[in-house]
């Protein structure tokens, strides 16, 4: 099955009441916020997504996102392959502060559909796949090409000995 390329604007309302499945690709070039936060992306980001309602009549999309990124290792500055892949649920609503937001069940959660009723999927997925980049990206030990032995750099000094100052209070005590 050829992979096609999935519209960037949606309205989840109206795929939900279709039950739509979508499994497409964003081209990586269109996520400029990703490519910038890493060293080399692949062309593309696979999406699979599923449009449904629940048994309490609520509409929400679920599916998931594989991308492969280059990130630079924090230890070496040498470069390597880090695969992702992001698991999301999210219901709409129309407004991120009604109280609707606050009734939604803990497994959705809410993305704010635009005065059209469309969300802006390559955003909102581009959004997932930063927040899953690792905060420090480094090799696994037995990868890298720093050793444990050379992690080390220059020699701390012990701290020079002061008296206490409260050192007075304690003698006040006594008293």
């Amino acid at each position: 099955m050829q992979k096609v390329k999935l519209p960037k604007l949606i309205d989840p309302v109206k795929s939900a009441s279709k039950r739509s499945d979508y499994q497409g690709v964003f081209l990586s070039r269109d996520m400029e916020r990703l490519t910038s936060a890493v060293a080399a992306v692949g062309e593309t980001i696979d999406v699979e997504v599923k449009f449904d309602k629940d048994a309490q009549g609520l509409n929400f999309f679920q599916g998931t996102l594989s991308a492969t990124v280059e990130l630079i290792c924090q230890r070496c500055n040498g470069q390597f392959v880090h695969p992702i892949h992001v698991e999301f649920c999210y219901s709409p609503v129309k407004d991120l502060n009604s109280e609707s937001v606050s009734e939604l069940p803990e497994v959705y959660e809410p993305v704010e559909v635009n005065d059209h009723g469309e969300i802006n999927q390559l955003q909102l997925f581009e959004d997932e796949l930063i927040l899953s980049l690792p905060i420090v990206a480094l090799h696994a030990e037995k990868d890298c090409s720093v050793k444990r032995d050379e992690m080390q750099f220059g020699e701390i000094e012990p701290a020079d000995e002061r008296p206490n100052p409260f050192a007075v209070l304690k003698e006040l005590k006594r008293d």
